[in-house]
């Protein structure tokens, strides 16, 4: 790493510091689905397939909606060194089996608004507790709209009743469906709970509280607490839809650095975000989210944000572990 990271005028610690803020995007069930080749010229973006969930994501576009937030933070870091990156997506032959390339593109000093996002990394927390009594302010929600349209995507706010009992509807319908999935309650109880030592996953105390029938929205049991009484989830969030412009890997991609910059935009300005993903994951279900849109967008993913207290952080693996062929650069 260390000939690469002098190649992109960088040092190894600054490089493995970019990386390490890479790994903070957010993924289904936190299986960090990411890996990264540091070459002379370039740093690689990989999926893991080895954390692929075949029945919640059987398309992998989570998968890559996650690297496409992973090779956001990427840009930030780099930027904080002085590096301009200059990103090439889907490279084909030029990187075999990466996703992204993120090469030095010239130098380049980040500006105020990069740098609070980039120092909202390590604070960036999905919060699946219920959320406090508030109101998001219109500034507030353009911030957010802004963010996903610099990043070439699109950000549908529910606001209208008819909207909102519909996207309910679909919420519940997809969960429905993968209660009934043996494959996919499976892979939510693999990476769920009390597992000491474990490096992924979404231990007890940032799972939120246990569902209830009570609840407007429904939401996945992640094995948290029972809630306390009195203390029931919301029932009017600010609730949008994500959405790219276009089907297919490089729409995943670009909604992915969307996404993070949206929630990371969320973070500066006080607000919690949590994921109600399971209309995505459901491919009828996600059609007929996509025809309520109008047909033209393409749903990545649904957010749930609002006011909340705060929630540890999840464990992550470490750089070392996510590198490929991390000692090749000393034989070229």
């Amino acid at each position: 790493m260390a000939q690469a990271g002098a190649a992109l005028g960088l040092g190894p610690g600054q490089i493995e510091s970019a990386l390490a803020a890479a790994s903070l995007a957010p993924s289904v069930h936190n299986t960090q689905p990411w890996r990264f080749r540091v070459r002379r010229d370039r740093i690689e973006l990989h999926p893991d397939p080895s954390r692929t969930l075949a029945a919640t994501d059987p398309e992998e576009r989570e998968l890559r909606l996650s690297c496409g937030a992973a090779l956001f933070n990427l840009r930030l870091a780099l930027q904080s060194t002085g590096v301009r990156p200059l990103v090439s997506m889907l490279p084909g032959h030029d990187a075999p089996g990466a996703l992204a390339v993120v090469r030095r593109g010239g130098t380049i000093k980040i500006d105020e608004e990069h740098r609070a996002l980039l120092e909202a990394v390590p604070r960036r927390r999905t919060n699946r507790r219920p959320f406090l009594d508030g109101v998001i302010d219109p500034r507030q929600r353009n911030a957010l709209v802004r963010a996903a349209e610099l990043e070439r995507s699109w950000l549908h706010v529910v606001v209208t009743p008819e909207q909102r009992a519909q996207l309910k509807r679909f919420v519940q319908q997809a969960h429905e469906i993968q209660l009934g999935d043996e494959a996919v309650q499976a892979e939510l109880a693999a990476f769920t709970g009390h597992r000491p030592g474990a490096t992924d996953g979404i231990p007890p105390a940032s799972a939120g509280v246990r569902p209830e029938m009570q609840d407007e929205w429904t939401f996945r049991d992640f094995q948290g607490p029972e809630r306390h009484p009195g203390k029931d989830y919301e029932s009017d969030p600010l609730v949008m839809v994500l959405c790219s412009f276009y089907d297919g890997a490089l729409g995943d991609l670009q909604a992915g650095q969307a996404m993070q910059r949206v929630l990371l935009t969320a973070t500066t300005h006080g607000l919690s975000a949590s994921f109600l993903s399971q209309p995505v994951e459901v491919r009828r279900v996600r059609e007929d989210l996509r025809r309520a849109l109008g047909g033209l967008l393409v749903p990545q993913t649904v957010l749930r944000v609002g006011f909340s207290t705060p929630v540890p952080a999840t464990p992550r693996r470490s750089v070392a572990e996510l590198l490929i062929d991390s000692d090749e650069h000393a034989r070229r």
